[in-house]
């Protein structure tokens, strides 16, 4: 695969500075100017000034140059324009417009973490205390995971991605929601019908369940205003899950154990059915997850541009 992973996202917010303390809580590193890091992808995250909160831009990693130009060339098959200059070739998305960024960049190479061990019936893999029970200091995502995105135009925004971009279907819920990969997990990508164009939540991959807890249960400490479902267990992409939400209104996602594509080959697309694939087990999803409360104000501010 050309394509090998999520380089960065910009959210537009009105509240930028708010919003930025929330990233920081979140265990993101801030770097002062607006963009923040995780431990293995760098800089990952821009947050800058837009009226309404939405998505104003996502960065796609490629291995060369030549890789570049298939992308302009399968673009202009659909009818869309690219701009390239030097290593990095930007286009907008046709529904949302959303600026996509796709730059020659070295493969994220995350250091190998050490295996849990859980003890079971029957079985003792590990002596003494749990060491989850004992981890201390502030939990940091390791890498930007995924993105999720309600567009007006689910087909139209899916075609850019598969067939102008590259991605690949991982599963699909018909007529609603396409889970797309650009690297071996599951999904990097995910978009969903809506009634207007907007940024559903950005996930970030932290090293287990244990780790999705504490972080959880920090943010909450500070302010349990910020919680929006979990701890649960996705069924289509199979990752452990808790979202929170940011003072601008998008939602955040610790996330552990998704599924990874590591043979495109070996792989079939699933098609899948109501709640099912949203969840395998854990609290049933709040109203405001699937239809967040500002959708209607965000709408209005959409209508009026």
């Amino acid at each position: 695969m050309a394509l090998h992973r999520l380089t960065s996202i910009t959210i537009g917010v009105p509240n930028v500075e708010e919003t930025a303390a929330y990233y920081d809580d979140f265990g993101l590193v801030s770097h002062g100017d607006g963009s923040f890091s995780t431990v293995d992808g760098g800089r990952q995250l821009r947050i800058a000034a837009s009226p309404v909160r939405r998505l104003l831009g996502i960065g796609i990693g490629v291995d060369d140059p030549d890789d570049l130009d298939r992308i302009a060339t399968r673009l202009g098959r659909l009818g869309l324009t690219a701009e390239r200059e030097g290593d990095t070739l930007e286009t907008r998305e046709p529904i949302a417009g959303f600026r996509a960024s796709l730059t020659v960049s070295p493969r994220l190479e995350q250091p190998r973490c050490e295996p849990v061990l859980y003890n079971g019936p029957g079985r003792v893999e590990r002596d003494g205390r749990a060491p989850g029970v004992g981890r201390e200091g502030p939990v940091r995502p390791r890498k930007l995971g995924h993105v999720v995105i309600g567009s007006t135009d689910q087909e139209a925004t899916q075609r850019f991605f598969v067939e102008g971009i590259g991605f690949k279907v991982s599963d699909t819920v018909p007529s609603l929601a396409a889970f797309m990969r650009c690297s071996t997990d599951h999904h990097n990508v995910l978009v969903q019908q809506a009634p207007v164009n907007f940024l559903h939540h950005t996930s970030w991959q932290v090293e287990d369940v244990d780790e999705i807890g504490r972080g959880a249960t920090a943010m909450l400490e500070k302010d349990p205003e910020r919680h929006v479902w979990g701890l649960g267990r996705h069924h289509v992409g199979s990752n452990f899950f808790w979202y929170l939400k940011d003072p601008a209104g998008n939602f955040s996602e610790y996330y552990s154990d998704l599924d990874c594509i590591v043979d495109d080959a070996l792989w079939t697309p699933g098609v899948w059915e109501g709640a099912k694939g949203l969840y395998n087990w854990g609290p049933p999803p709040p109203p405001s997850f699937l239809a967040p409360e500002d959708l209607a104000g965000l709408m209005t501010g959409a209508h009026s541009s």
